[in-house]
């Protein structure tokens, strides 16, 4: 029956008599025109996104953060041409980053306002221009065909060369404070979500320059910390550690999870947007390896944006789908599949934790044996 109503369905919709029977049709008329635009804005979005990669790039939230300008004054600061700015504004206005002022001036947009200050946001549509180039032709991308900048981006993601261990600082250093300016995203949905009160020592995989163990140690003074990452990140992690303080309580422990026993004494072990970036059987060895350096009864939390999250499903198998196909490596995954996996590696009952942002991190809670 199911079945026989889909291929009705489709019948209907690749019909062009349909469609013109939809459109003057008073009852059908609006899902005819919502699809329309719904449709259209697929084949827009890229240009979408371009307007807003054109306003991050000339800092225009910043400067009309601090208040209304006009036109001609906006071409000056911006380096355009009137006609430019002209197109530019009306452009960021349909999209609710600017809107119109009186006397002839542009202020901020509701969604301009938002990204004034939310440097998270901001540096993560700024790296999206290595992202847009890889994207250029997807289906060159999906054939293996090209060499994706994404790739060369993140080098820790070759599998075939060298040990990550061997990166140097000048290597990790730009993906590091790229995760380091995006962490505040999901540090406070975590710390929210979960009990840290009842643990004594968090370790944190792949915790790189320690922004959420900087936010973890704020929230919960007990807390002794831990952090493991390649070498030269560990590394930019101690320096923040010690320039916050907390050599006494947080230590940067450097090596992979491949070749590295972790460290061991942490009660509570956190995997934070990492697993996504490994395949399968790199997964399931990252989470045998936080078994092992668990003790009876230790907690592991996994943190990370999760497919078939109702609401945001093309975030997990659109957008994460090809950017870990343009990094060379990774999978987005389910919670269910997640799960899985971290049953596999050997710990009970692991379960979905609500958080206020499920679009932007789910959150799984499990237990050693």
């Amino acid at each position: 029956m199911i079945r026989a109503w889909l291929d009705l369905r489709d019948r209907l919709l690749a019909s062009e008599a349909f469609h013109r029977f939809a459109i003057r049709f008073p009852l059908t008329r609006w899902i005819a025109r919502r699809q329309a635009k719904s449709l259209f804005d697929l084949v827009a979005g890229f240009v979408y996104s371009q307007v807003l990669f054109a306003c991050v790039r000339l800092d225009l939230f910043a400067l009309l953060a601090k208040g209304p300008l006009g036109l001609d004054d906006l071409a000056n600061r911006l380096r355009l041409s009137t006609d430019a700015t002209d197109r530019l504004m009306r452009a960021a206005a349909s999209l609710q980053l600017v809107e119109s002022r009186s006397d002839q001036r542009w202020g901020l947009g509701m969604q301009g306002a938002v990204l004034v200050s939310n440097t998270a946001v901001t540096a993560l549509i700024e790296h999206h221009a290595t992202l847009y180039a890889d994207l250029r032709d997807p289906v060159a991308l999906l054939r293996g065909e090209t060499d994706p900048h994404l790739a060369q981006y993140w080098p820790y993601a070759d599998e075939q060369s060298a040990s990550p261990t061997l990166l140097p600082e000048a290597r990790v250093k730009e993906y590091s404070e790229l995760m380091s300016a995006s962490q505040p995203l999901i540090a406070q949905e975590v710390l929210n979500a979960y009990a840290f009160r009842s643990h004594r020592c968090l370790l944190d995989l792949g915790g790189g320059q320690g922004t959420f163990l900087l936010a973890a140690a704020r929230a919960f003074p007990h807390l002794q910390l831990m952090l493991f990452d390649l070498p030269a990140v560990a590394g930019l992690a101690e320096k923040n550690f010690k320039a916050a303080g907390l050599t006494e309580r947080a230590q940067a422990h450097g090596g992979s999870f491949f070749e590295t026993p972790l460290p061991s004494g942490a009660d509570l072990i956190t995997v934070l947007r990492v697993l996504y970036d490994h395949d399968d059987h790199r997964a399931l060895a990252i989470l045998q390896a936080a078994y092992r350096a668990l003790p009876p009864r230790g907690t592991l939390l996994v943190a990370e944006p999760m497919s078939d999250t109702p609401g945001a499903e093309s975030m997990g198998s659109a957008y994460f789908g090809f950017y870990l196909l343009a990094m060379g490596k990774g999978r987005s995954r389910s919670a269910q599949r997640l799960m899985q996996l971290i049953s596999e590696a050997g710990f009970r009952d692991p379960r979905l934790r609500a958080t206020r942002l499920p679009l932007q991190v789910g959150l799984i809670v499990a237990k050693k044996q």
